[in-house]
């Protein structure tokens, strides 16, 4: 596990890891280093992501100086199983599934009477949230996604995979059910702000993926573009990464200072005697971000998150870890996992106050309208000693300058 980037006068030179067997910081020399972590879904209580999605690869690079773009833009998948969140993807509904309501309605028809179930993710989540929301879902907090219609052969045939989960984790099978489905997070826009080599402001410090920001996706990703993007510009991450390998090595020294300071920090860890404990804070949090940073945001419950994130980040100081061997300390792990899902969340906060709009997956209740004129401008968050400062940047426009979304 990755605890720290080693940064010498502006150049990434390495890093400090974990060796979870022999309980041991490891430091690494590199000419360049590429990051490729994946997104901060975790710090959500329903997401579709991976459980070791909890931004860390998007705090390492914030903590050595890198800045992280678009934050505030998180997508919230329509359809994931209840219970489990795990994706129902848009086949279902490419093959022609309907969302129907507590009352038996097609509800899509009054929010896309055009496209239907068939409308962008951001729009179709909003719609479930807001069903939900106004007593209209089941009485758990779900919809019905019905496939009983399309018919056992094609099922079968088209949507084989979507069948094994729901009978595997729902104990439901479509041909003769309809799936309880609601949304949940599933992808992050932002991330490490990079070049289209892949290079942070850092040099050598490199970062693809989901973990990364080229801003491909601008504001709200299209269904299939986060493979794409993965494999892009991963080789190009990497062709560039090569290409930075040679000169001066890094400097004994600072690997030294690192080290020291790191083990030092270890030692304040293990010898806290505080009341709170990283289970009960990351469940905090996870409800704050769901309820407060989600699909839907507003002045108040953001400024109301601010507050809590502060307070959670106090309350972490008084963290007692019980274990304190290093080897197999997986408490250790879990600190600094929480760790990074207090500073994404943070960063998360204060771009979606300040951005008063909405756009794609940013959707502000008191500001429901795009606003070109102010803010089609990515956001930049830097780490201060004290504070989170956020630099605002020019969206390049090439051939094809935003529209208005009309459905």
């Amino acid at each position: 596990m990755v605890l720290s980037l080693i940064v010498d006068q502006g150049r990434c030179t390495g890093l400090l890891a974990f060796n979870l067997f022999e309980g041991k910081i490891v430091p690494f020399r590199a000419y360049s280093v590429i990051l490729a972590t994946g997104g901060y879904g975790r710090i959500y209580i329903k997401s579709t992501n991976a459980l070791i999605n909890t931004g860390s690869g998007c705090n390492l690079a914030f903590q050595g100086g890198a800045p992280l773009k678009d934050m505030e833009f998180v997508q919230f998948h329509p359809t994931t199983l209840f219970g489990t969140n795990i994706l129902i993807s848009e086949a279902a509904r490419g093959e022609g599934g309907i969302l129907i309501n507590a009352r038996g309605e097609r509800f899509m028809e009054r929010y896309a009477p055009k496209l239907l179930e068939l409308a962008p993710r951001d729009i179709v989540a909003r719609a479930i949230q807001i069903e939900i929301d106004e007593g209209r879902g089941f009485e758990e907090g779900y919809v019905h996604l019905d496939l009983r219609h399309l018919g056992e052969k094609t099922i079968k045939e088209r949507l084989p995979g979507i069948r094994e989960i729901a009978i595997h984790f729902a104990g439901l099978d479509p041909i003769e059910h309809p799936l309880p489905v609601q949304p949940a997070q599933h992808y992050s826009m932002g991330g490490i702000s990079t070049d289209l080599e892949g290079e942070t402001p850092i040099a050598g410090l490199f970062a693809a993926g989901e973990c990364a920001c080229v801003s491909v996706h601008g504001a709200n990703r299209l269904g299939g573009n986060s493979l794409l993007e993965t494999i892009v510009f991963g080789a190009r991450a990497g062709k560039k990464a090569c290409e930075r390998i040679g000169g001066k090595k890094a400097d004994e020294e600072i690997f030294k200072r690192y080290l020291k300071a790191f083990e030092d920090r270890l030692k304040i860890i293990f010898e806290g005697n505080g009341k709170e404990s990283c289970p009960k804070i990351r469940d905090e949090l996870r409800g704050m971000m769901t309820s407060c940073v989600g699909i839907f945001r507003e002045e108040k419950k953001l400024l109301w998150a601010k507050e809590k994130i502060e307070a959670l980040k106090e309350r972490f100081r008084s963290i007692r870890l019980k274990n304190k061997p290093l080897a197999f300390n997986f408490e250790l792990i879990q600190y600094f996992d929480l760790e990074s899902m207090l500073n994404i969340a943070e960063v998360i906060i204060e771009g979606a106050l300040e951005r008063k709009e909405s756009r794609g997956a940013h959707y502000r209740l008191d500001y429901p309208f795009r606003d070109d004129q102010n803010w089609l401008k990515h956001t930049l968050a830097y780490k201060e000693e004290n504070h989170i400062r956020l630099e605002y940047q020019e969206v390049m426009i090439a051939e094809y300058p935003p529209i208005e979304r009309k459905y």
